[in-house]
Protein backbone atom coordinates (compact mmCIF):
# COMPACT_ATOMS: atom_id res chain seq x y z
CA UNK A 1 0.00 0.00 0.00
CA UNK A 2 2.79 2.12 0.68
CA UNK A 3 4.65 1.85 -2.26
CA UNK A 4 1.22 2.12 -4.35
CA UNK A 5 0.85 5.88 -2.70
CA UNK A 6 4.40 6.91 -3.41
CA UNK A 7 4.05 6.76 -6.68
CA UNK A 8 1.48 8.95 -7.84
CA UNK A 9 2.51 11.51 -5.02
CA UNK A 10 6.01 11.64 -6.83
CA UNK A 11 4.66 12.12 -10.60
CA UNK A 12 2.41 15.05 -9.19
CA UNK A 13 5.09 17.51 -8.83
CA UNK A 14 6.52 16.70 -11.94
CA UNK A 15 3.32 18.05 -14.10
CA UNK A 16 3.68 21.02 -12.06
CA UNK A 17 7.19 21.49 -12.56
CA UNK A 18 6.40 21.17 -16.34
CA UNK A 19 3.58 24.11 -16.47
CA UNK A 20 5.34 26.24 -14.40
CA UNK A 21 8.29 25.79 -16.84
CA UNK A 22 6.14 26.84 -19.62
CA UNK A 23 4.49 29.60 -17.61
CA UNK A 24 7.85 30.55 -17.09
CA UNK A 25 8.60 30.49 -21.07
CA UNK A 26 5.80 32.58 -22.02
CA UNK A 27 6.04 35.20 -19.02
CA UNK A 28 10.04 35.58 -19.64
CA UNK A 29 8.57 36.05 -24.23
CA UNK A 30 6.39 38.33 -22.94
CA UNK A 31 9.14 40.44 -20.89
CA UNK A 32 11.98 39.97 -23.58
CA UNK A 33 9.58 41.07 -26.80
CA UNK A 34 10.45 45.09 -26.11
CA UNK A 35 13.98 44.29 -26.04
CA UNK A 36 13.65 42.31 -29.26
CA UNK A 37 11.45 44.55 -31.02
CA UNK A 38 14.10 47.66 -30.05
CA UNK A 39 17.01 44.97 -31.64
CA UNK A 40 14.94 44.79 -34.79
CA UNK A 41 14.88 47.92 -35.59
CA UNK A 42 18.34 49.16 -34.57
CA UNK A 43 20.46 46.04 -35.49
CA UNK A 44 18.13 44.32 -37.89
CA UNK A 45 16.69 46.93 -40.22
CA UNK A 46 20.04 48.64 -40.77
CA UNK A 47 21.77 45.24 -41.84
CA UNK A 48 19.06 44.76 -44.48
CA UNK A 49 18.84 47.73 -45.16
CA UNK A 50 23.24 47.78 -46.01
CA UNK A 51 22.41 44.31 -47.86
CA UNK A 52 19.76 45.91 -50.12
CA UNK A 53 21.80 49.22 -50.59
CA UNK A 54 25.23 46.88 -51.39
CA UNK A 55 23.64 45.88 -54.81
CA UNK A 56 22.98 49.69 -55.81
CA UNK A 57 25.25 52.21 -57.55
CA UNK A 58 24.92 55.63 -57.61
CA UNK A 59 23.89 56.40 -61.35
CA UNK A 60 25.60 59.52 -63.05
CA UNK A 61 25.96 60.56 -66.30
CA UNK A 62 23.76 61.06 -69.41
CA UNK A 63 20.99 59.36 -70.98
CA UNK A 64 20.85 58.37 -74.68
CA UNK A 65 18.62 61.78 -75.12
CA UNK A 66 21.22 63.67 -73.29
CA UNK A 67 19.41 64.56 -70.11
CA UNK A 68 21.19 63.69 -66.55
CA UNK A 69 20.34 60.51 -65.49
CA UNK A 70 20.04 60.50 -61.13
CA UNK A 71 19.34 57.78 -58.64
CA UNK A 72 20.52 54.36 -57.88
CA UNK A 73 21.08 51.60 -60.53
CA UNK A 74 20.48 48.01 -59.94
CA UNK A 75 23.88 46.40 -60.14
CA UNK A 76 24.03 43.04 -58.43
CA UNK A 77 27.16 41.52 -56.99
CA UNK A 78 29.43 44.15 -58.86
CA UNK A 79 30.03 46.50 -55.72
CA UNK A 80 31.63 42.68 -54.07
CA UNK A 81 33.24 41.55 -57.12
CA UNK A 82 35.05 45.47 -57.56
CA UNK A 83 36.47 44.87 -54.22
CA UNK A 84 38.03 41.45 -54.16
CA UNK A 85 38.83 41.54 -57.94
CA UNK A 86 38.37 45.19 -59.38
CA UNK A 87 39.65 48.46 -59.06
CA UNK A 88 38.84 48.68 -54.44
CA UNK A 89 40.75 45.02 -54.79
CA UNK A 90 44.68 46.89 -53.51
CA UNK A 91 42.76 49.26 -51.21
CA UNK A 92 40.30 46.27 -49.46
CA UNK A 93 43.10 43.65 -49.44
CA UNK A 94 45.59 46.16 -47.66
CA UNK A 95 42.83 47.36 -45.22
CA UNK A 96 41.53 43.74 -44.94
CA UNK A 97 45.15 42.87 -43.67
CA UNK A 98 45.70 46.18 -41.01
CA UNK A 99 42.70 45.23 -39.67
CA UNK A 100 43.85 41.62 -39.18
CA UNK A 101 47.38 42.89 -37.88
CA UNK A 102 46.10 45.33 -35.49
CA UNK A 103 43.38 42.64 -34.09
CA UNK A 104 45.71 39.84 -33.37
CA UNK A 105 48.63 41.71 -32.42
CA UNK A 106 46.72 44.39 -29.71
CA UNK A 107 44.58 41.73 -28.21
CA UNK A 108 47.40 39.24 -27.44
CA UNK A 109 49.97 42.70 -25.78
CA UNK A 110 46.39 43.44 -24.20
CA UNK A 111 46.00 40.09 -22.42
CA UNK A 112 49.05 39.60 -21.31
CA UNK A 113 49.48 43.39 -19.74
CA UNK A 114 45.73 42.97 -18.36
CA UNK A 115 46.91 39.39 -16.82
CA UNK A 116 49.80 41.09 -15.26
CA UNK A 117 48.11 44.05 -14.11
CA UNK A 118 45.42 42.00 -12.62
CA UNK A 119 48.16 40.01 -10.36
CA UNK A 120 49.55 43.05 -9.44
CA UNK A 121 46.32 44.84 -8.35
CA UNK A 122 45.25 41.59 -6.66
CA UNK A 123 47.98 41.85 -3.85
CA UNK A 124 47.30 42.98 -0.95
CA UNK A 125 49.67 46.56 -0.25
CA UNK A 126 48.95 50.15 0.34
CA UNK A 127 47.34 52.74 -1.57
CA UNK A 128 45.77 49.32 -3.98
CA UNK A 129 42.22 50.95 -4.15
CA UNK A 130 44.15 54.40 -5.39
CA UNK A 131 46.09 51.70 -8.06
CA UNK A 132 42.56 49.95 -9.06
CA UNK A 133 40.81 53.62 -9.43
CA UNK A 134 43.39 55.11 -11.52
CA UNK A 135 43.56 52.46 -13.63
CA UNK A 136 40.10 53.05 -15.34
CA UNK A 137 40.88 56.53 -16.42
CA UNK A 138 42.84 55.02 -19.59
CA UNK A 139 39.74 53.28 -20.28
CA UNK A 140 37.15 55.64 -19.64
CA UNK A 141 39.27 58.34 -21.92
CA UNK A 142 37.04 58.74 -25.43
CA UNK A 143 38.98 56.92 -27.92
CA UNK A 144 39.01 60.66 -30.22
CA UNK A 145 40.75 62.15 -27.09
CA UNK A 146 42.89 59.50 -26.25
CA UNK A 147 44.21 59.80 -29.85
CA UNK A 148 44.81 63.20 -30.30
CA UNK A 149 46.94 62.83 -27.04
CA UNK A 150 49.07 60.19 -28.43
CA UNK A 151 49.73 62.71 -31.30
CA UNK A 152 50.86 65.04 -29.50
CA UNK A 153 53.53 62.08 -27.71
CA UNK A 154 54.31 60.99 -31.18
CA UNK A 155 54.71 64.39 -32.94
CA UNK A 156 58.39 64.81 -34.31
CA UNK A 157 59.59 66.87 -31.07
CA UNK A 158 56.91 65.05 -29.26
CA UNK A 159 57.88 62.64 -25.60
CA UNK A 160 58.57 59.07 -27.69
CA UNK A 161 61.32 60.95 -29.83
CA UNK A 162 62.68 62.65 -26.97
CA UNK A 163 62.54 59.45 -24.77
CA UNK A 164 64.25 56.91 -27.56
CA UNK A 165 66.44 59.62 -28.58
CA UNK A 166 65.82 58.85 -32.23
CA UNK A 167 64.14 61.66 -34.64
CA UNK A 168 60.87 59.24 -35.78
CA UNK A 169 58.33 60.69 -38.16
CA UNK A 170 55.34 57.99 -36.35
CA UNK A 171 52.04 60.15 -37.77
CA UNK A 172 53.04 59.20 -41.22
CA UNK A 173 53.62 56.31 -43.87
CA UNK A 174 55.44 53.32 -42.30
CA UNK A 175 55.21 50.31 -40.42
CA UNK A 176 55.71 52.72 -37.43
CA UNK A 177 52.68 54.12 -37.48
CA UNK A 178 51.24 50.27 -37.25
CA UNK A 179 53.34 50.43 -33.92
CA UNK A 180 51.86 53.75 -32.69
CA UNK A 181 48.51 52.73 -33.35
CA UNK A 182 49.02 49.62 -31.00
CA UNK A 183 50.65 51.15 -28.41
CA UNK A 184 47.75 53.67 -28.21
CA UNK A 185 45.30 51.29 -28.30
CA UNK A 186 47.24 49.02 -25.80
CA UNK A 187 47.24 51.77 -23.56
CA UNK A 188 43.76 52.48 -23.58
CA UNK A 189 41.90 48.67 -23.41
CA UNK A 190 44.34 47.14 -21.40
CA UNK A 191 43.32 48.51 -18.27
CA UNK A 192 39.94 46.90 -19.19
CA UNK A 193 41.60 43.02 -19.86
CA UNK A 194 43.00 43.57 -16.15
CA UNK A 195 39.79 44.73 -14.38
CA UNK A 196 37.89 42.28 -15.93
CA UNK A 197 40.67 39.49 -15.39
CA UNK A 198 40.82 40.64 -11.50
CA UNK A 199 37.20 40.01 -10.95
CA UNK A 200 37.99 36.34 -12.11
CA UNK A 201 40.96 36.33 -9.67
CA UNK A 202 38.52 37.42 -6.78
CA UNK A 203 36.50 34.76 -6.92
CA UNK A 204 39.20 32.09 -6.35
CA UNK A 205 39.06 30.91 -2.76
CA UNK A 206 41.96 31.40 -1.09
CA UNK A 207 42.35 27.75 0.35
CA UNK A 208 43.20 26.31 -3.56
CA UNK A 209 46.42 28.29 -3.33
CA UNK A 210 47.04 27.49 0.43
CA UNK A 211 47.07 23.73 -0.76
CA UNK A 212 49.07 24.52 -3.63
CA UNK A 213 51.72 25.82 -1.45
CA UNK A 214 51.11 23.39 1.26
CA UNK A 215 52.09 20.79 -2.29
CA UNK A 216 55.50 22.93 -2.80
CA UNK A 217 53.72 24.20 -6.09
CA UNK A 218 55.74 26.61 -7.31
CA UNK A 219 54.80 30.58 -8.36
CA UNK A 220 55.11 29.36 -12.14
CA UNK A 221 53.08 25.92 -11.54
CA UNK A 222 50.27 27.35 -9.71
CA UNK A 223 49.91 30.30 -12.10
CA UNK A 224 49.64 27.65 -15.18
CA UNK A 225 47.42 24.89 -13.31
CA UNK A 226 45.47 26.82 -11.31
CA UNK A 227 45.02 30.63 -11.99
CA UNK A 228 44.91 30.77 -15.58
CA UNK A 229 42.62 27.67 -15.84
CA UNK A 230 40.09 29.40 -13.48
CA UNK A 231 40.00 32.44 -14.77
CA UNK A 232 39.95 30.82 -18.54
CA UNK A 233 35.78 31.56 -18.66
CA UNK A 234 36.74 35.81 -17.64
CA UNK A 235 39.65 36.07 -20.12
CA UNK A 236 37.39 34.40 -23.31
CA UNK A 237 34.43 37.64 -22.67
CA UNK A 238 37.65 39.59 -22.49
CA UNK A 239 39.21 38.51 -25.65
CA UNK A 240 35.76 38.28 -27.01
CA UNK A 241 35.31 42.14 -26.65
CA UNK A 242 38.49 43.01 -27.66
CA UNK A 243 38.20 40.61 -30.68
CA UNK A 244 35.16 42.73 -31.68
CA UNK A 245 36.30 46.45 -30.92
CA UNK A 246 39.64 46.08 -32.88
CA UNK A 247 37.93 44.09 -36.07
CA UNK A 248 35.86 47.90 -35.94
CA UNK A 249 38.98 49.81 -35.37
CA UNK A 250 38.39 53.61 -37.12
CA UNK A 251 38.56 56.87 -34.60
CA UNK A 252 41.74 56.04 -33.26
CA UNK A 253 43.97 55.50 -36.44
CA UNK A 254 41.66 57.80 -38.18
CA UNK A 255 42.52 60.85 -35.52
CA UNK A 256 46.17 59.75 -34.68
CA UNK A 257 47.46 59.09 -38.08
CA UNK A 258 45.00 60.87 -40.48
CA UNK A 259 42.78 59.56 -43.45
CA UNK A 260 44.04 57.88 -46.64
CA UNK A 261 47.12 56.18 -45.08
CA UNK A 262 47.45 52.79 -46.48
CA UNK A 263 49.42 51.82 -43.38
CA UNK A 264 46.55 51.92 -40.84
CA UNK A 265 43.72 52.17 -43.09
CA UNK A 266 41.10 49.54 -41.95
CA UNK A 267 37.92 48.49 -43.59
CA UNK A 268 35.83 50.72 -41.13
CA UNK A 269 37.94 53.38 -42.66
CA UNK A 270 37.53 52.18 -45.95
CA UNK A 271 33.39 51.96 -45.90
CA UNK A 272 33.36 55.86 -44.25
CA UNK A 273 35.97 57.19 -47.32
CA UNK A 274 33.10 55.53 -49.63
CA UNK A 275 30.31 56.87 -48.45
CA UNK A 276 31.69 60.44 -47.05
CA UNK A 277 32.00 60.42 -51.43
CA UNK A 278 28.88 59.71 -51.75
CA UNK A 279 29.48 56.31 -52.98
CA UNK A 280 26.97 54.11 -50.94
CA UNK A 281 26.80 51.23 -52.48
CA UNK A 282 30.89 50.56 -52.48
CA UNK A 283 30.70 51.93 -48.85
CA UNK A 284 27.79 49.19 -47.75
CA UNK A 285 29.70 46.61 -49.31
CA UNK A 286 32.71 47.38 -47.22
CA UNK A 287 30.28 47.32 -44.27
CA UNK A 288 28.65 44.21 -45.33
CA UNK A 289 31.75 42.17 -45.71
CA UNK A 290 32.97 43.36 -42.45
CA UNK A 291 29.85 42.48 -40.75
CA UNK A 292 30.52 39.20 -41.51
CA UNK A 293 34.05 38.90 -41.21
CA UNK A 294 33.68 40.26 -37.50
CA UNK A 295 30.46 37.20 -37.18
CA UNK A 296 32.65 34.79 -38.11
CA UNK A 297 35.34 35.18 -35.76
CA UNK A 298 33.18 35.81 -33.32
CA UNK A 299 31.71 32.41 -33.90
CA UNK A 300 35.10 30.58 -34.52
CA UNK A 301 36.32 32.04 -31.02
CA UNK A 302 33.57 31.12 -29.46
CA UNK A 303 33.21 27.84 -31.32
CA UNK A 304 36.58 26.43 -30.33
CA UNK A 305 38.05 27.92 -27.32
CA UNK A 306 34.50 28.33 -25.93
CA UNK A 307 33.53 24.94 -26.26
CA UNK A 308 35.63 23.78 -23.37
CA UNK A 309 33.33 25.98 -20.85
CA UNK A 310 30.26 24.56 -22.63
CA UNK A 311 31.69 21.07 -22.19
CA UNK A 312 32.16 21.87 -18.16
CA UNK A 313 28.80 23.32 -18.07
CA UNK A 314 26.95 20.52 -19.57
CA UNK A 315 28.87 17.92 -17.81
CA UNK A 316 28.25 19.66 -14.49
CA UNK A 317 24.30 19.82 -15.25
CA UNK A 318 24.42 16.44 -16.32
CA UNK A 319 25.92 15.15 -13.19
CA UNK A 320 23.78 17.31 -11.29
CA UNK A 321 21.47 15.54 -12.81
CA UNK A 322 22.60 11.98 -12.16
CA UNK A 323 22.83 13.10 -8.49
CA UNK A 324 18.99 13.95 -8.22
CA UNK A 325 17.96 10.73 -10.03
CA UNK A 326 20.34 9.15 -7.40
CA UNK A 327 18.22 10.53 -4.58
CA UNK A 328 15.08 10.25 -5.62
CA UNK A 329 15.99 6.74 -6.48
CA UNK A 330 16.85 6.28 -3.00
CA UNK A 331 14.21 7.47 -1.37
CA UNK A 332 11.76 5.77 -3.52
CA UNK A 333 13.28 2.52 -2.19
CA UNK A 334 13.32 3.78 1.42
CA UNK A 335 9.61 4.64 0.90
CA UNK A 336 9.03 1.15 0.30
Amino acid sequence: MTTTTAEPAAAAPVKQNKRDVQGSGRLAAVLLSPTFLVLALVVGYPIVEALRESLYQKNQGLDASGFVVSGDKFVGLKNYTDIFTGVKSDAFWNAFWNTTFFTVTSVIIEVVLGIAMALIMHRAFRGRAFVRASILVPWAIPTAVSALLWRWVFQADGVANAIIGHQVLWTTEGFHAKVAVIIADTWKTAPFVGLLALAGLQLIPAEVYEAAKVDGASAWHTFRKITLPLIKPVLLVAVLFRLLDVLRMFDLPFVLIGAHKDSVNTLSMLAYDEANNLRYGPAAAFATILFVYVVVIAYAFVKLLGADIIGEARSRKSATSKRAKKGARAAREVTA
